[in-house]
């Protein structure tokens, strides 16, 4: 379902058929190209998608617990005595950030080994390290490692806060592609949270020549990621998840 996969498919495809079908499939492999290129498209398009971003001032209250989602580091890499983020790593700044403005007491870091093969690394204890390298003390972060996936991670959280906490205690972080299908989860269990986005792959409107008219690569992955986003949502949808 990627873009890049099914453009290529039909550009492949264009050069191995000799009748009508070669010309029809080379078209519309070059009018996905520069579909799925278009910067202005992809940025509208995820703009609708994400969840928007809270300014600080604008939140009213204090909570107990900060919810942080795991998914934004780089797992086998070499060596392994440092974290590697791909890309979200504001979803860990703005977290910090947070708990240094005194918006949120505490953070419960959730999100073990999202891989189809376990190789027995638990991002949650990287970002809590990293946590603590910049400025949190250890005493105030609760680790859930074993989560494999959103809704895994709203059912553990559930289950460790139930006890001490109420859902009104906690805000929820993650990034804002990622936050419809987040919320859905932590809804199904009952836990309904307020929300903070963070890591936001739209941006500002923008009508330049080369927003309108300049294939870009960047726009690809805005589309791969908001591919997958919908197809997880319909997915969670359909197994009960959401």
């Amino acid at each position: 379902m990627m873009p890049l996969v099914i453009i290529t498919s039909l550009l492949v495809i264009s050069t191995l058929l000799k009748n009508k079908w070669k010309k029809r499939c080379f078209i519309s492999g070059l009018v996905l190209l520069l579909l799925f290129s278009n910067e202005f498209i992809a940025n509208e398009l995820m703009t609708a998608w994400e969840i928007p971003a809270t300014p600080y001032q604008a939140i009213e209250k204090k909570y107990k617990w900060g919810i942080l989602l795991s998914g934004v580091a780089k797992a086998g890499m070499k060596p392994d005595d440092r974290v590697y983020f791909s890309r979200g790593a504001d979803r860990v700044v703005h977290t910090v950030q947070l708990y240094k403005l005194g918006i949120i007491e505490k953070v419960l870091v959730t999100g073990g080994s999202g891989r189809l093969l376990d190789i027995g690394e638990r991002e949650s204890n990287d970002l809590a390290d990293v946590m603590v390298l910049m400025g949190v003390d250890p005493g105030d972060i609760i680790i859930e490692s074993e989560s494999r996936n959103t809704h895994e991670s709203a059912v553990a959280v559930k289950n460790i806060l139930l006890s001490n906490a109420q859902p009104s205690d906690c805000i929820l972080i993650t990034s804002g592609y990622h936050m419809r299908r987040s919320i859905g989860c932590f809804n199904k269990v009952d836990w309904k949270m307020d929300t903070f986005s963070a890591d936001f792959l739209s941006h500002p409107r923008s009508y330049t020549f080369d927003t309108l008219f300049i294939p870009k690569t960047d726009a690809l992955i805005v589309w791969q990621h908001l591919i997958k986003e919908i197809i997880g949502y319909i997915s969670y949808t359909a197994v009960g998840y959401i």
